[in-house]
């Protein structure tokens, strides 16, 4: 079994900053990418940053210059660092895991439960 716990989401003024935090747990050989995805009412779930295991990372135009991911690849967590953030920001944030949980399995996603990050003065 492979667990995801975020944590960090809440509410925020415009212009503020937030961290999230994503722990991957369980039977884990190995990670090849972990990131995050968000969802705002109405809307498909979007990538807004991802980081793979040698290190580089990958972003959504609309939170470029703004948001930092980074990992902690001995803990096996992942953060979001969140910037500059505006209302059109808020969704439910979701942690993606893409990992091997034993050496003769293919990788596959791992999904935490979501996060609510809501910007709004």
């Amino acid at each position: 079994q492979v667990q995801l716990v975020e944590s960090g989401g809440g509410l925020v003024q415009p212009g503020g900053s937030l961290r999230l935090s994503c722990a991957a747990s369980g039977s884990i050989f190995s990670i090849h990418a972990m990131g995050w995805y968000r969802q705002a009412p109405g809307k498909q779930r979007e990538l807004v940053a991802v980081i793979i295991s040698g290190g580089n990372t990958n972003y959504a135009d609309s939170v470029k210059g703004r948001f930092t991911i980074s990992r902690d690849n001995a803990k096996n967590t992942v953060y979001l660092q969140m910037n500059s953030l505006k209302p059109e920001d808020t969704a439910v944030y979701y942690c993606n895991c893409q990992m091997r949980s034993s050496w003769y399995r293919p990788v596959s996603d791992y999904w935490g439960q979501g996060t609510q990050v809501t910007v709004s003065s």
